[in-house]
Order: C-alpha cells, then sequence, then structure tokens
C-alpha cells in the first residue's frame, strides 16, 4: 500500500515526535516502506548543530538509530532554510517530490481556535500534494 514514508523531524524537539515516530517505524514494518526522515535547518548555530552539515550528519545518525529494521535502508535529507517556520511548508512539499513519498507520517497539535485562521501544516501538505498524510496528535493532558 505504501512505498515511501517520509517524517518531518525537528532534531531540537524530539521529545514531541516520539509518538509520530514510533506510528511511522510500525508503519514502515507493516506496509515493508522505506523511511525519509527529514529536518529543516538554518545556517545559523543552533543548539542542535553549529552549521548545517552538522545537522545533517545528526539527522543521519538518527535515522539509523530509530529506523525499523525492515530490509530498507533509511535516508535522512535536509534543507537548509532563512526562516523555517516560515518555509516549512513549502520545503515540506518539496521533500514529498524529492524523496517520492506516498505517505508523510508528522506530529501535529490539539485543535486550537486558531487554526481557522492558520492551519496546521499537514493541512497545507494535503492540499498541495498527491501523498496521504496521517497527523499523529499528542496524548491529551488531563
Amino acid at each position: 500500500m505504501f512505498n515511501r514514508i517520509m517524517v518531518p523531524v525537528d532534531l531540537a524537539h524530539l521529545n514531541a515526535l516520539e509518538k509520530s515516530l514510533t506510528v511511522a517505524a510500525d508503519l514502515a514494518r507493516h506496509y515493508q516502506a522505506a523511511l525519509s526522515y527529514v529536518g529543516v535547518t538554518t545556517s545559523q548555530p543552533s543548539s542542535v548543530a553549529r552549521t548545517p552539515d552538522e545537522y545533517e550528519q545528526k539527522l543521519r545518525e538518527f535515522a539509523h538509530q530509530h529506523a525499523p529494521d525492515n530490509g530498507h535502508e533509511p535516508s535522512a535529507r535536509v534543507y537548509n532554510s532563512h526562516d523555517p517556520v516560515t518555509d516549512l511548508d513549502d520545503i515540506l512539499i518539496q521533500a514529498i517530490g524529492d524523496t517520492g513519498a506516498d505517505l508523510v507520517v508528522m506530529a501535529t497539535h490539539l485543535p486550537r481556535h486558531l487554526d481557522a485562521i492558520m492551519p496546521a501544516n499537514g493541512s497545507k501538505i494535503a492540499a498541495h500534494t498527491q501523498a496521504s498524510v496521517f497527523l499523529v496528535r499528542p496524548d491529551a493532558v488531563e
């Protein structure tokens, strides 16, 4: 059903991605699909990496540590942006084409009133690509 699953990853916020990373790995195992991890960074030093090359190396290491052993080599691709927050949707849409992903598994937030005027990334990606999009919400805090 799915051949390549793309997973957007922010190495600075891995704890918020834990559930979506688990779902992506489970789906990759089930469908024998390859996983492509995608990250977006800037040229400026950050708490994660000093350069885009260092960020890419860390994402590659992450991919090899977290991808299931299902016979497919995971891939990692980093995109450089001057403003990742503004460019994120367009970069992820480009990444779907670049990776050949037919499924995107990504973390999202619980619905908020602001979503009516500023929708989440997943809705734009679903509207502008042929890929299926699986949005994984965090566990509700009671």
